[in-house]
């Protein structure tokens, strides 16, 4: 049932949403944007000092995609960035979880602190670092009214609530004390990290491009909001974290439904891939630009690929999934790359890698030396098991390079992470000036998906208000 205010009640008087109202309005404020909408991190800089620029000139955030990237290259983006934008205009830095190399999480970290960067995306995480606490610590003060408020703002992208949990609570006491003593926090930094929570917003991730848990959205968010109101209320947070919503949003349809939900923001991905901005190649982005919403399939994650971890990529017109989820059979089934039946061996050297299993190791073991990572060459030496995972591994890494360089030879072996909410948005932009990426703007598709979002939550808000919907 509806109930509708005293006047007059006629659909056509309900006042039109612009794309302003949707979302928290604090979000707005907080990061000094004029909508509730984020282009969120991409992988190897695919989120370019490019894209980030357009975005933050048309008053929205994005963040730029670190993950993959050496701490030079980054700090050369940000270099560009900053000398680019004014001190108003918004942007963030998208920080992934580095599991085996903690300490080049901690030299981004560090790098935006000195920099300056006031809000970064935290991707991937499992549990929290002492970066991240690092980070959130160092902007912690109180304001004029004694409240706990922190000038380094956090946005955690998480898929499962128990992960949800750490973000949405304070900063473990072990790592406040650990940086305590080692005196890169203060002792009131550390007291005050007591009265606020990890991150300012919780990105809830559903099913999404790259890596993934294939969340429905419609059973996530709801969840999520109830920890974050349980959580808030049990530590008595004077500010509680705003919760979003990415992973499928391509559409108005599905921007709508988000905010119906009570999504605070949204955030979009996918769709941002297949854009001028983007720096990926011409290649790729033909591929994406006409791929249908069935068009993309789960293949293991080369990063965690003993973990068995998923992304989804694209799986028109190439064979990148087939080949990944075939090495992953091979590693769970056999212990050794010896212990492989030579035609499947033959196979993977002569048609697959295009290289046999010795100069792949070759070149890996080269590698990890030449990065100070000597450990994981004795301990492939010693353990074949691993040795196979790290060959294997080589696949991943050169299938993504290949993606990148737009080598259209190679095009079978591409790696390209994206979702189906972009072959929703093509199906959306079919027989409009933007069916072709080389017209796709990233604020362009931020400002018309936002727009037509509002105009059409409020055609069905008259629907609802219509006489026969009204009891």
């Amino acid at each position: 049932m509806i109930h509708t205010l005293s006047g007059d009640t006629s659909p056509d008087s309900f006042p039109a949403i612009t794309p302003q109202q949707l979302g928290a309005t604090s979000f707005r404020a907080d990061y000094g944007v004029k909508y509730a909408y984020v282009s969120g991190g991409m992988y190897r800089g695919i989120a370019s000092s490019t894209l980030v620029i357009a975005m933050a000139k048309a008053g929205l955030l994005s963040f730029f995609g670190s993950g993959g990237l050496s701490v030079d290259v980054v700090e050369h983006a940000l270099n560009e960035i900053q000398s680019t934008l004014t001190e108003e205009q918004s942007f963030g830095l998208n920080l992934v979880c580095n599991l085996t190399r903690p300490e080049q999480e901690l030299a981004l970290v560090e790098l935006c602190l000195k920099r300056q960067i006031r809000c970064l995306e935290a991707a991937a995480f499992i549990r929290i670092t002492p970066a991240l606490v690092l980070y959130r610590l160092r902007g912690l003060t109180r304001n004029e009214q004694g409240q706990v408020v922190s000038a380094n703002k956090l946005m955690a992208k998480v898929s499962r609530p128990e992960v949800a949990s750490v973000f949405l609570s304070p900063a473990p006491d072990n790592l406040v004390a650990q940086l305590l003593a080692e005196k890169h926090i203060t002792l009131e930094q550390a007291e005050l990290s007591k009265h606020i929570a990890m991150c300012d917003d919780l990105c809830v991730e559903a099913d999404s491009g790259g890596h993934t848990d294939q969340g429905m959205p419609a059973v996530l968010l709801p969840a999520m909001q109830q920890l974050r109101d349980t959580l808030s209320a049990q530590y008595q947070f004077n500010t509680v974290p705003r919760i979003g919503l990415a992973g499928g949003i391509g559409t108005p349809t599905s921007a709508a439904a988000a905010f119906m939900m009570g999504a605070d923001f949204i955030l979009t991905g996918s769709i941002n891939q297949c854009t001028v901005e983007a720096d990926t190649s011409a290649a790729v982005k033909t591929l994406l630009q006409d791929i249908n919403v069935q068009d993309t399939d789960y293949a293991p994650a080369g990063d965690m690929f003993e973990l068995g971890a998923k992304v989804q990529v694209l799986k028109k017109g190439v064979f990148f999934p087939a080949r990944a989820q075939k090495l992953y059979q091979l590693y769970q089934h056999y212990p050794s790359l010896d212990a492989i039946p030579a035609e499947q061996r033959s196979q993977l050297e002569n048609k697959v890698f295009k290289k046999t299993f010795s100069q792949i190791w070759q070149e890996t073991s080269q590698y990890l030396h030449q990065q100070g990572r000597s450990a994981e060459v004795t301990r492939a030496e010693q353990e074949p098991k691993y040795k196979m995972a790290r060959v294997f591994r080589w696949y991943f890494a050169h299938s993504m390079k290949l993606a990148f360089a737009g080598e259209t030879q190679e095009r079978v072996n591409f790696q390209v992470h994206t979702g189906p909410a972009l072959g929703a948005f093509n199906q959306w932009v079919k027989g409009t000036a933007l069916e072709s990426w080389q017209h796709r703007h990233v604020a362009d598709i931020a400002q018309q998906l936002m727009t037509a979002t509002a105009a059409l939550l409020t055609t069905r808000t008259r629907l609802w208000l219509a006489p026969e919907h009204v009891d």
